[in-house]
This record gives structure tokens, C-alpha cells and sequence, in this order.
């Protein structure tokens, strides 16, 4: 059974994917297939098939729930034989699974089926690449909300395959306050107090500071969780610094915006705990895999 495990400085809690998952597929189906797959029709009806799902590249794996999915909704007796798992570094030239069922199914379900694994597994791939960018500091790799529409469950279930963190998975399970919030409730003070007010002990509450002010005032407020907007990195380091000087309890720093490949290793090495990167789930690079049939076909 497929999970997701959401951690957070003040939750950890596991979603099940199952319904998610199945959700995904049946919409994905029906946009794709409508009032029927017109070419598959060429097939004759008891024509059965087999086909190898084969990377093209280097990758890390994910998606093969949904990928399942796609093939079993349309006719649960299809067979699928996983050489590799999701989280796991695939080869180019990598036989990943075999496949056998119906012919229809397999000519219908194929494109929708290796969209999801080839989009989450480029989710995965390019988290893992940050993930070792940051290797051996104290930093850690987390999303943000900027994730595919209806796919932001999946998309953060990748990001964990690639070995980050999520965030919070929606406007629902913690607060977060940005600019517009700060200046709405009357400052950074203010901003903090009503949301101590409103939030249960379970719900993280995190504010959003621009300069080296905002961030005293919000460490002398008592925030636990902080995040740096676009600092530069002599700043991000006096920000640790700072943090450590003014509290008892250092709060949790996260650095965000302008974050690349490039340069989140020295983001890293200023010493914040946390980066956050809009571009795990928003700038998607599909990784290259291709489903081959058997010649018989």
C-alpha cells in the first residue's frame, strides 16, 4: 500500500494513496479515452498482448501505483511484473516491468499510464538531485504548494521517493504567513498573536520575513518556524547566527526563493535547516521511458 509520510516540525502524520490514486487514473482515463479509444478498435476484441516498459534514461522510479492503475481499471486481469520499485535509481536501457493482458487494455491504458510514471518519476529524479546537492550539511530538501493541479498528492509522494520532505500538503493542515497576511493583520507581532489564537496544538504556524528586522521581530515573537524570502547568502548566514544569539530554543529556518542546482549547496552551507523549491513539482521534466509490444502484436 502506497503512503505518504507528512513531516513537519510540530506533525507527522500518513496519508493512504489508494483512493488518490485511483482518482487520478479514473480522471486521467476519461479525459483521454471519452467515448472510446476509435484506433484500439482495430485490434481484434480477444486479441491478448504483451510489453516491456524500458528506460531511456538514468532516473529514480516512481509512480507505479498509478501506473497500475491506469491498466487495471480497464480490465483488472491484466498482469504486471515490477523489475524495479518506486525511490529506487534506474539505468538507461532498464527493463522496468512486463506487461500482459488484453490487447485493447494495453494499446488504450498506455499513454496515460506511462504520463504518470514518467512525470513522477522526473519529480523524484530532479528531488534526488537537490537532495544530494545538500548531502553532509544539515539541510534538508522540501516542496511547496506549487504542485500540478490535481496531482499535488502524487507530485509530494514523489518528492518523497527523491528523498525530501514535504510541506504542508494544503491550506488546511498549517498556517503559513506571507507578506499580504502580515500587512492584513497589522504586522509581524500581530500576525503571530492571532495566529496562536486560532491554530490547535497539532497545526505548525510559520511566518514569512523579508529582511533582517522582520526576522528579529518575529524570533523575539516567538516564531518556531521561519522562512528567509529571498535572502542572499550573507544574509541566510547572519540569519543563523541571529537565531541562535536571541532564542533559547533556536527556531526552525527555511530558506526559499531564487533556489537552483547552482547554488543550493551554498544556501545549504549557511547552516538553515530547511529549503524550500517550487521547482520539484512546477518545472517537471518527464523522464524518457518508453513501452514496447511484443512482435506478435
Amino acid at each position: 500500500m502506497l503512503r505518504i509520510t507528512h513531516q513537519l516540525k510540530l506533525m507527522e502524520y500518513s496519508l493512504d494513496l489508494t483512493t488518490e490514486i485511483e482518482k487520478n487514473v479514473r480522471q486521467a482515463l476519461a479525459e483521454d479515452i471519452g467515448a472510446g479509444d476509435l484506433t484500439a478498435s482495430l485490434i481484434p476484441a480477444e486479441e491478448v498482448a504483451a510489453a516491456t516498459v524500458i528506460s531511456r534514461e538514468g532516473a529514480i522510479l516512481c509512480g507505479t501505483g498509478w501506473f497500475e492503475a491506469c491498466f487495471r481499471q480497464l480490465s483488472p486481469q491484466t498482469d504486471i511484473s515490477w523489475f524495479a520499485e518506486d525511490g529506487e535509481t534506474i539505468r538507461n536501457g532498464q527493463i522496468l516491468c512486463e506487461i500482459a493482458g488484453d490487447a485493447r487494455v494495453l494499446l488504450t491504458g498506455e499513454r496515460t499510464a506511462l504520463n504518470f510514471l514518467q512525470t513522477l518519476s522526473g519529480v523524484a529524479t530532479q528531488t534526488r538531485r537537490y537532495v544530494e546537492a545538500v548531502a553532509g550539511t544539515r539541510a534538508v530538501i522540501v516542496d511547496t504548494r506549487k504542485t500540478l493541479p490535481g496531482l499535488r498528492l502524487a507530485q509530494k509522494y514523489a518528492v518523497k521517493c527523491g528523498g525530501g520532505t514535504n510541506h504542508r500538503l494544503g491550506l488546511y493542515d498549517g498556517i503559513l504567513i506571507k507578506e499580504n497576511h502580515i500587512l492584513a493583520a497589522g504586522g509581524v507581532e500581530a500576525a503571530l498573536r492571532a495566529a496562536k489564537k486560532i491554530a490547535p496544538a497539532e497545526i505548525f504556524t510559520q511566518i514569512e520575513v523579508e529582511t533582517m528586522d522582520d526576522l528579529r521581530t518575529a524570533l523575539n515573537a516567538g516564531a518556531e518556524l521561519i522562512l528567509l524570502d529571498n535572502f542572499d547568502l550573507d544574509d541566510l548566514a547572519e540569519a543563523v547566527v541571529l537565531n541562535a544569539r536571541l532564542t533559547n530554543r533556536a527556531a526552525v529556518l527555511e530558506a526559499s526563493g531564487g533556489i537552483t542546482l547552482e547554488n543550493v549547496r551554498a544556501v545549504a552551507k549557511t547552516g538553515v535547516d530547511r529549503i524550500s523549491i517550487g521547482s520539484l513539482t512546477k518545472d517537471v521534466k518527464a523522464i524518457d521511458l518508453s513501452m514496447r509490444f511484443s512482435p506478435n502484436l
